[in-house]
């Protein structure tokens, strides 16, 4: 009969908390090389009804580490990893749509086991709010494993979820076996990444593109005058793209490394000063027969942008080192095939009377933007010169496919022009 009443008010108790719900926890876990990386976020008031200890000072109060400590655990069958470290604690604001806006806590911990094998098959159990709140649930996801190619920049897969089961009346710590992954597969997700950090770096291409705008000229009387023939443009372009390469994998391999540690601000306002540089140089030749050493030069601080997105994963030194490979191959191969459907276009424009037309507006438009991203990075704030960029950016296939068919009519006109006065 006891068991029949528990029962019935452990589902009172759940109806109750449907009817004023609450989000719930989340947690994402990361597989680390030999530990597990957790971040949780859970709702204050949730948090505050499952404790008896004042939370004014919840981000500096020791109890918390240890409390949390206490409720965040693992295990390989039987045997129970080494304590959870708490690294940081944090009060932010969040939104919902049930309940509005509400403060959660934030908190990083990481879990070691005894031997490394074991990232890969555990028993993760949570109980931080459910063993007092028992409405209460946490959402597990991986955030991030190298090895089967989820990184933090791709979408977090569910593991499962922790919270009361009813007919028990226990919370059951969650069983986790993760997929065997490969060095293949992290190597490639690698790549993956660094070819989908260009494709969405759009200040990383626009200056590079504005900078071959006039590699097809050759500069006279300090202006852009003729076209310089085909090998003259080819050479031209093949030096500034590789010069820029060369740049850019040197910073990016001292900064993953951890060799170099630059703020990402300054490096972002000095991408933007890139854009307008090259830009005015592409209106009227500013550093003529040098561009190989400014696209090198620019590269070093790119390389430093590009170098960010690898910041944290915390790998061995030889899975680091594929990592760099294999993002920098990405980039590379991204990088070469966006100026590969559109250089030809370039040069086939550039032998027309039409190209000062095209390269100079271009080029001014290019400044414009430069002027938007450094406000914006300087401010912390959008203007609208970026909202206008990130609405145009998704045409840019059919931008490409207008300069194609532009470079198709003005090169037939010219043949024309040149069959008649042949004539």
């Amino acid at each position: 009969m006891r068991k029949y009443i528990l029962s019935f008010l452990l589902l009172f108790a759940v109806a109750i908390g449907y009817a004023h719900p609450m989000p719930a926890s989340v947690v994402k876990l990361s597989v680390m090389d030999g530990y597990i990386k957790g971040e949780a976020k859970m709702p204050l008031p949730e948090l505050e009804s499952a404790i008896n200890h004042p939370v004014d000072h919840i981000t500096t109060d020791p109890y918390f580490r240890i409390y949390f400590a206490d409720h965040i655990k693992a295990f390989t069958g039987v045997t129970a990893w080494r304590r959870a470290v708490i690294r940081s604690v944090k009060l932010t604001m969040a939104q919902d749509a049930a309940v509005g806006k509400y403060q959660q806590v934030e908190i990083t911990f990481e879990l070691t086991p005894a031997k490394a094998a074991d990232l890969r098959q555990f028993t993760f159990d949570y109980d931080v709010i459910m063993h007092q709140v028992i409405t209460h649930e946490a959402l597990v996801l991986l955030q991030q494993d190298w090895y089967t190619g989820l990184n933090e920049e791709s979408a977090a897969r569910v593991i499962g979820t922790i919270k009361l089961d009813v007919p028990s009346g226990k919370i059951y710590p969650l069983s986790i076996k993760l997929e065997e992954g490969s060095t293949w597969k992290g190597f490639v997700s690698m790549m993956q990444l660094g070819m989908q950090h260009i494709k969405e770096g759009t200040d990383h291409l626009l200056f590079l593109i504005v900078l071959l705008l006039p590699a097809m000229l050759i500069a006279e009387n300090k202006k852009w005058g003729r076209f310089g023939g085909l090998k003259y443009s080819l050479t031209n372009l093949i030096k500034i793209v590789t010069a820029f390469t060369i740049g850019h994998s040197i910073t990016l391999l001292l900064c993953a490394s951890g060799w170099l540690n630059v703020p990402s601000q300054p490096i972002e306002i000095l991408i933007a000063g890139s854009i307008l540089v090259s830009a005015a140089h592409a209106v009227r030749p500013l550093f003529p027969g040098r561009e190989v050493y400014i696209a090198a030069g620019f590269g070093l601080i790119h390389g430093m942008a590009f170098a960010s997105v690898l910041a944290g994963l915390d790998l061995n030194v030889s899975t680091l080192a594929l990592s760099i490979l294999g993002f920098n191959l990405g980039i590379e191969l991204m990088q070469l095939f966006i100026i590969l459907i559109i250089a030809p276009w370039l040069i086939l424009l550039s032998r027309t009377n039409f190209y000062a037309l095209f390269r100079i507006p271009a080029a001014v438009l290019a400044g414009i933007a430069a002027l938007g991203w450094i406000a914006e990075r300087v401010t912390g704030r959008a203007n609208a010169i970026t909202i206008a960029l990130n609405n145009i950016t998704p045409y840019a296939p059919r931008l490409i496919i207008l300069l194609a068919i532009t470079a198709c009519l003005f090169s037939i006109k010219l043949k024309r022009t040149q069959r008649i006065d042949n004539q």
